[in-house]
């Protein structure tokens, strides 16, 4: 039948608040696809893949279930042309339709590819074609609210950025909607405590599906994924119940000490007290509006049991944090895509890939990817993150590897969060200065030190713990760019005060590890 309209949905674009929803008009056509193009762009993560098609086969049935038109490409569907614009040009053929919209995508190069094939659309033979492109409705920021708050800056403040949020959400706010709660913004000083050996950690919220017909259909249409999967034991939430339902049991079980060991790393546990909705967030199945003001309404009635601490950590993570990394991605991109400030080439260790490592911290969180697509921040910040950069691996090769692994991965948040919270690749535009730590601070946050094949407190010398040496060699090799940071300072007057034959032994270590990396 013919349609006037033509909406396109994304993968991660799965949000039933949105104002197209608000009523149905029977003369549009909405439409959702699993191509291989974007099953391919990097080597995904095996559970990454199966959440995505997965979740917007469930979205599409629920816009079907509520009558709205709905067309659904699958991966192996025979009028399946594995190609966005083919696909829209045959529905534009075959329904007569007059109007394309779609909603603005979240990847610079998406948004390059959607805007060429609307040009193509008003260029093709016949009736005049009109394009339309709105806005996602899922952030609380504009594209260019970021860059139009630190226009002519060199550097980017999160903290200016988080605090003109909670102003304009009235988050934890006192009355006068100025003034924060208790006088203080921020309490990340607070949020830094090791995981005790007795404390209890909540059991992970699980709700298990057989999804073996997608592990099918990847492997039949040879699609090349990374990761393990147990296709009976799929756990992710994939609709919009699934993720208010894994909200509530972060509320009533992990908020309470959220904030205390956020930066908490444990063998115990990948989890721990992280609420595990990057994922839903990040395909838009849950806002984050509703998840803060849930989660600050729940602490309000709860704050005889749960301090401030906890819930401001998480706000700053949600309204602060995630919404800073995508303004940082609209003002740079496409030039943060090349940044690379310190020229590391070294390729990545091939054990990324396998989890196959003596050194204990890499293993327990490589592994931990490999098997779940996850891992929270302080593990892909101070471990396979701070590791990569004292290795001076290709801040390319390490973009490959975060995108293809983590469930939550899409550019917009993986590429800031990589190349500038962890790489310093933009030169302090993210980060005030490079966050690499020695095996001291791992033994700090972690039971990673415990049982590990390496000496936690050898720098050199037969299995000293890689990490120190290769700390020293890092601030050594990098003096002409770090000397004259102020938050660093205390590294290089501690090599200044270091016995010479000490610091020759320490970058000789160093210099012998990146030799023989493939075997650590």
């Amino acid at each position: 039948m013919p349609y006037k309209k033509l909406r396109l949905i994304l993968g991660d674009q799965l949000n039933e608040n949105h104002s197209w929803f608000a009523e149905n008009d029977v003369e549009t056509l909405y439409v959702l696809m699993e191509i291989l193009p974007e099953t391919a762009y990097v080597k995904h993560h095996v559970q990454k893949v199966v959440g995505f098609f997965l979740a917007m086969r469930h979205f599409a049935e629920r816009l079907d279930n509520q009558g709205f038109n709905v067309k659904y490409f699958r991966l192996d569907d025979a009028d399946n042309w594995q190609d966005f614009e083919k696909n829209i040009q045959a529905l534009v053929k075959l329904h007569a339709i007059k109007t394309f919209e779609y909603q603005l995508p979240d990847e610079y190069r998406l948004d390059v590819e959607l805007r060429k094939m609307a040009e193509n659309l008003k260029n093709t033979e016949g009736p005049i074609f009109e394009t339309n492109a709105v806005d996602s409705e899922h952030f609380l920021s504009s594209r260019t609210e970021l860059a139009d708050l630190f226009k002519g800056k060199k550097t980017y403040l999160m903290e200016t950025f988080y605090r003109k949020a909670r102003v304009k959400y009235n988050l934890l706010m006192e009355e006068d909607g100025k003034t924060p709660l208790t006088g203080r913004w921020n309490f990340d000083a607070d949020n830094r405590s090791k995981l005790p050996k007795n404390q209890p950690i909540p059991p992970p919220f699980q709700r298990f599906r057989d999804v073996t017909d997608i592990v099918n259909l990847l492997t039949i249409n040879k699609v090349e994924t990374i990761g393990r999967i147990r296709p009976d034991r799929f756990d992710w939430p994939v609709t919009r119940q699934e993720a208010l339902d894994l909200l509530d049991n972060f509320c009533t079980f992990r908020l309470r000490l959220f904030g205390t060991y956020e930066d908490a790393m444990t063998q115990r546990d990948a989890v721990v007290f992280h609420s595990k909705l990057s994922f839903a967030l990040n395909i838009k199945l849950i806002s984050p509006l509703e998840v803060v003001q849930k989660t600050v309404a729940y602490w309000q009635s709860h704050q005889e049991t749960i301090t401030i601490s906890q819930i401001e950590g998480f706000v700053r993570q949600i309204i602060g944090w995630r919404e800073y990394m995508r303004g940082v991605y609209w003002a740079q991109m496409p030039r943060f895509a090349t940044l690379n400030y310190f020229d590391h080439q070294a390729p990545l260790p091939s054990w990324f890939w396998t989890g196959d490592t003596q050194m204990n911290c890499l293993k327990n969180c490589i592994n931990n990817s490999l098997d779940n697509a996850y891992a929270h921040h302080i593990q892909r910040l101070m471990v396979t993150g701070a590791f990569s950069l004292l290795l001076g691996v290709s801040p390319d090769e390490l973009d490959t590897w975060y995108l293809g692994i983590y469930m939550d991965a899409i550019e917009w948040v993986e590429i800031t969060n990589t190349r500038g919270m962890s790489q310093f690749a933009d030169g302090g535009l993210v980060g005030t200065k490079p966050y690499v730590g020695s095996a001291n601070y791992i033994d700090k946050m972690s039971d990673y030190c415990q049982n590990c094949a390496y000496d936690k407190s050898k720098r050199h010398g037969e299995k000293a713990c890689p990490f120190n040496s290769l700390y020293w060699d890092f601030y050594h090799r990098h003096t002409d760019k770090l000397a004259k940071n102020p938050r660093i300072g205390m590294a290089y007057q501690v090599i200044k005060k270091m016995d010479e034959v000490e610091l020759e032994k320490t970058l000789a270590q160093a210099k012998h590890y990146k030799k023989v990396i493939e075997t650590l």
